[in-house]
């Protein structure tokens, strides 16, 4: 008997339980990258609270990045496992769904009362809705394979970094005024909605697999000139990069129902030889 649980990774496909008495390092490093994640949306609920909301979005963003990669390093370590998964679904939930809403509230629906905190709670579910949907939906089949390149409804991470668009205005240059926490309430509680809507929305999951070796290069600096704006310029950066995602939302629903039309054969009498 061991002082501590097990740590017992699965296979994938459902094939028998892996119990060994060590663990391979590279079962561990995708969960480690995921708890370094949540540390940081734990750590940036305590900067909200000390009033440096700064720091706090930059903690918020850097647990997007860190939940964009800590799948695909799981995949390419061929480390999967159930218990991965659940972890990532509690951290995304804290990450994107506790800490931006306590965030928008203490910076502003705090003002409104307790009609601020019912857009937190609204936000928050929304959150825990969508990532409990988006589980149930990663073990259905039969969807076409180019369903993949879509989600339904805004995802968690891009919900976070979306909902907190009030406040890259303000460090932009537009300050607080009385009509301030109104518009936040509204804006949050929309922002939660999409996330639980059925709107198609682009994925990024399939970017990365492949890419043409020409285009290496260029992808490295294109990387490295968002990374320089983001450090130089990050409110104006991320201002316009939510900008943009919002205007995506209606050409991704526009690409979707094309998509889904054109997959429909028209039926009727056999055309006369």
């Amino acid at each position: 008997m061991t002082l501590f649980q097990p740590f017992d990774p699965e296979e994938e496909n459902g094939r028998k339980r892996l119990r060994l008495p060590q663990v391979p390092i590279r079962s561990v490093l995708p969960s480690l990258v995921t708890l370094v994640a949540l540390c940081a949306g734990l750590t940036s609920i305590r900067m909200t609270i000390d009033g440096r909301y700064d720091v706090a979005i930059a903690l918020i963003v850097v647990a997007a990045a860190l939940d964009a990669i800590d799948g695909r390093i799981a995949r390419f370590l061929k480390s999967t496992s159930r218990f991965g998964a659940e972890l990532d679904s509690i951290a995304d939930f804290v990450n994107f769904g506790v800490a931006p809403a306590v965030l928008i509230y203490v910076w502003s629906l705090e003002a409104l009362g307790s009609l601020g905190w019912i857009a937190v709670l609204v936000f928050g579910i929304c959150a825990a809705l969508r990532l409990a949907r988006f589980n149930v939906a990663l073990e259905s089949h039969g969807k076409p394979d180019w369903h993949a390149g879509y989600f339904l409804g805004v995802p968690a991470p891009a919900g976070a970094i979306v909902v907190m668009l009030p406040l890259y205005i303000e460090f932009v240059a537009v300050p607080r005024g009385f009509l301030t926490a109104p518009i936040a309430f509204a804006y949050t509680v929309a922002v939660g909605l999409l996330m639980v809507s059925r709107l198609p929305t682009f994925s990024g999951k399939l970017v990365g697999r492949r890419i043409a070796r020409d285009m290496v290069a260029p992808l490295f600096v294109c990387g490295v000139v968002v990374v320089a704006f983001l450090v130089s310029y990050p409110w104006e950066t991320l201002m316009v990069g939510t900008i943009a995602y919002l205007a995506s939302l209606p050409l991704s629903f526009a690409s979707f129902r094309r998509r889904e039309q054109a997959e429909v054969k028209p039926t009727g009498p056999p055309a006369p030889e």
